[in-house]
């Protein structure tokens, strides 16, 4: 009987581990719509897991676990409220919901484009959203969470903590933003899940979760739950842009390559097929948005003739309208002396020394621009700034094979 009885324990944790990777984000957000608060929703769908372990080795797998995870923690929130006078009225709504749906077999609606709103409101600070986000949609640990983003596990859980505290004091509600606060908020999500996307995308491979394939999982949820948004559509062509060049952006000395300078028989043509697919079909829509203008930037620069650099300076002065931030307006500059007009690109990149001198990038640019005019000496000193302050091993060895080419 022990003999049969380890394999049988085995294929149930097997399966619930299955279950809680693949659905943990659509019964979170099932949960969580109902209880208003994503820390008990985590606690008592973990309390649900454990459960499972004991009850589906007695009585054998359930016909759809996922109803059952969502039952016994729904059940389990009930027992605390029913325990609080406080909470009273949420037991009795809670349990109508629970009777309700134990006798209709209900298909578990799928509520996570509410708690993607929540976790990327704009009153949280951007870290905390994708933090958040990736937390409770993507399923990633707190350890693997931190790991990305060079925290301590320690302070990327008081992160998390902070983050759903603030979401219960300001009563930050659990929904689908209306219509006349909708670009706003999806400024928002569409920002957290490209920073999301961008952090995998110059990590060093190194990572126990990929942050560029969780953000792609993220991106087409947001486009399969809320369709024909061009903003949306343009994000993800964005995303499938940039993500087809991924192979390419180190050389084989280890030093960044910008697309220009990459070996284009790496870039995946099915990913550049389905970006300017997506982007045709948002630019189609006629509702311009700065998601649209950045993959319209990004297919520019993956001409077969090379970057079209007036094009791309062009779509930066569009940008500009939607963002009109210091970081659009360097790399506008940058497009410009590219396009020919050097001297004009230098001295807008000079006029952003007070508002971006601790800008990593923007000492790159100053440096690449002196030196294209002639300035070995100021442009060796910004490469050094550039230099030490260079985000990544790859970006610090491009920078250096620039500086030793002044010589």
């Amino acid at each position: 009987m022990v003999k049969e009885a380890v394999p049988k324990a085995i294929a149930v944790a097997n399966v619930l581990d299955r279950v809680m990777r693949s659905d943990r984000g659509r019964l979170l957000s099932n949960l969580v719509a109902g209880l208003r608060d994503i820390t008990l929703a985590e606690e008592v769908l973990q309390e649900a897991a454990i459960s499972a372990l004991s009850h589906w080795g007695r009585a054998g797998l359930p016909s759809s676990p996922q109803a059952w995870l969502l039952t016994v923690a729904r059940r389990k929130a009930l027992d605390r409220f029913r325990g609080s006078k406080n909470d009273a009225r949420k037991a009795e709504d809670l349990a109508l919901l629970v009777v309700r749906e134990e006798e209709e077999q209900e298909e578990i609606p799928d509520e996570r484009l509410r708690l993607i709103f929540a976790c990327c409101h704009p009153a949280l600070e951007l870290k905390s959203r994708v933090a958040l986000t990736l937390r409770t949609v993507c399923g990633l640990t707190t350890t693997e969470i931190a790991k990305a983003f060079l925290d301590q596990e320690a302070t990327m859980g008081q992160r998390l903590s902070r983050a759903k505290a603030k979401i219960a004091a300001a009563g930050i509600g659990f929904e689908v933003p209306s219509a006349d606060h909708w670009p706003q908020r999806l400024d928002a999500v569409l920002t957290t899940i490209y920073l999301i996307f961008t952090t995998g995308y110059v990590a060093s491979g190194e990572e126990p979760r990929d942050l560029c394939l969780e953000a792609e999982y993220l991106m087409r949820l947001i486009d399969r739950l809320s369709p024909d948004d061009p903003e949306i559509e343009g994000a993800l062509a964005m995303m499938m842009l940039t993500a087809a060049r991924h192979k390419a952006r180190v050389g084989d000395d280890g030093a960044s390559l910008p697309p220009a300078e990459q070996d284009r028989s790496l870039w995946n043509d099915e990913r550049i097929a389905e970006g300017r697919a997506l982007l045709a079909r948002a630019m189609a829509r006629r509702k311009a948005g700065p998601f649209q203008i950045k993959a319209a930037i990004a297919d520019c620069q993956m001409l077969d003739g090379g970057p079209d650099w007036p094009q791309i300076a062009g779509l930066y002065g569009a940008l500009w309208q939607f963002e009109p931030t210091p970081v659009v307006t360097l790399n506008a500059a940058v497009a410009v002396a590219e396009a020919g007009d050097v001297a004009r690109g230098l001295n807008i990149v000079e006029g952003l020394a007070d508002e971006l001198s601790d800008y990593q990038p923007w000492h790159a640019a100053r440096a690449a621009l002196l030196a294209k005019v002639g300035k070995a000496a100021e442009a060796a000193g910004a490469y050094a700034q550039a230099i030490a302050a260079a985000p990544g091993e790859a970006e610090k060895l491009f920078l250096e094979s620039r500086l030793a080419a002044l010589a």
